[in-house]
């Protein structure tokens, strides 16, 4: 019984006839019976490692997105200025997004984020290939975790922000500015839900290499 590699297993079985001991043959004697060629070929099959190359090309095509919804946060934010048509003799009424600090923090946190998801496509890719692999999954859940933790971050500040320019604080005597600067304050809102949409697929590309890891 001889097997391959590729789980092929082959029987073959020969019987020859058996020699007169006066090695002399016998008239009228039987033909040998032919020889009997029997094959068995068996199949294996992983179904699990389909399993993680699809939860592989997932992960690719979120980073994909990841990296769309990143730059548009980032150019959104980073292009946010606005002037009003009025001024004084000693005032021009203008805002951007280098005003504040936190907004400086928004842009540069984002283009972080969108700058790490390009460097992590070759280690996608490396995964579809071998899906097999922990150790390479294992560094992107901990460096997916940390880009969770600088998402969330500029998203939420920046939204606190942007919620004390639309509505004020009555107690510390603020007023709104988003009635003068309302195309200011709309790029703000379009950039801050771009930054939460980021903070969303890195949760995703987490959870999803965690349910890689546990079926293997």
């Amino acid at each position: 019984m001889d097997s391959d590699r590729s789980g092929v297993l082959t029987e073959v079985s020969v019987q020859e006839p058996k020699a007169n001991p006066k090695g002399k043959a016998v008239a009228g004697a039987a033909p040998p019976p032919p020889v009997v060629i029997s094959s068995k070929v068996t199949t294996t099959s992983n179904p699990k490692g389909g399993w993680r190359r699809g939860f592989a090309i997932f992960d690719l095509v979120l980073r994909l997105c990841g990296i769309a919804v990143a730059l548009a946060a980032t150019a959104i934010m980073g292009t946010t200025q606005q002037t009003l048509p009025f001024f004084t003799q000693f005032f021009q009424f203008q805002a951007q997004y280098n005003d504040l600090p936190t907004f400086t923090f928004f842009v540069i946190a984002n283009a972080i984020a969108s700058g790490y998801l390009v460097l992590s496509l070759p280690f996608s890719i490396v995964c579809i290939v071998r899906p097999h692999l922990r150790g390479l999954r294992i560094l992107l859940i901990v460096l997916d975790t940390l880009m969770i933790g600088l998402a969330m971050a500029a998203a939420a500040s920046a939204a606190t922000i942007a919620d004390l320019a639309q509505n004020g604080n009555s107690n510390a005597n603020w007023a709104p500015i988003c009635q003068q600067f309302d195309d200011f304050c709309q790029s703000i809102t379009e950039a801050v839900q771009s930054s939460f949409a980021v903070a969303v697929i890195f949760i995703l590309l987490v959870v999803f290499s965690s349910l890689t890891l546990r079926r293997n």
